[in-house]
């Protein structure tokens, strides 16, 4: 039975990485999968989920009108060998989004493999995570760890020098130069 998967945790534990590790085992196996990413996230080149370990692999770009379930239905239609749906940076989704996952799974029997964040760098949600969270079938933590050595759920947003950024909009995308994972105690 397909379900929906949402895989969380704060920067830099390895989200990208597990997707494209899910990937590369469907397409192993002779089954073909269909990845997405942010329109706006051109870090590593357009339509590309990269991870910091050095892997990489082209991915469809989506913004928040993006019709995933329309997607998905008419892929599918023409490649009936498509056995997985992964998407990365899934906090960024919208709710009509998460619920055109659900939509994919429950009737096109797909499974869906979202990578993504809890919270922001100030500690407060992102839309497609609450939905994420609330309606996934399955939920499940990617663990990463703080300088202190706790386990680190938040992300601190940094200045060019290192200080904290406590202001600002919710999404600047960035990488270890912008932000790092850190346990609640140390997000404040």
């Amino acid at each position: 039975m397909a379900k929906l998967h949402f895989y969380y945790s704060a920067m830099n534990a390895g989200k990208s990485t597990t997707l494209l590790q899910s990937s590369y085992n469907y397409r192993e196996r002779g089954m073909d999968t269909l990845l997405f990413t942010p329109d706006f996230d051109v870090r590593f080149g357009t339509s590309k989920i990269a991870s910091r370990i050095g892997l990489e692999c082209d991915a469809i770009p989506f913004n928040r009108t993006f019709n995933f379930y329309q997607y998905a239905k008419q892929a599918v239609q023409t490649n009936p060998n498509i056995a997985c749906i992964l998407i990365d940076e899934a906090q960024f989704l919208t709710k009509q989004q998460v619920q055109e996952l659900c939509t994919i799974v429950d009737d096109l029997s797909k499974p869906i493999l979202a990578y993504g964040l809890r919270s922001d760098f100030r500690g407060e949600p992102f839309e497609g995570s609450i939905y994420l969270l609330t309606w996934a079938d399955q939920l499940i933590e990617l663990k990463t760890i703080c300088h202190c050595g706790r386990k680190a759920t938040m992300n601190l947003r940094v200045d060019d020098q290192g200080r904290p950024v406590r202001e600002g909009a919710q999404i600047e995308i960035g990488g270890n130069e912008r932000y790092i994972a850190v346990c609640r105690r140390h997000l404040s």
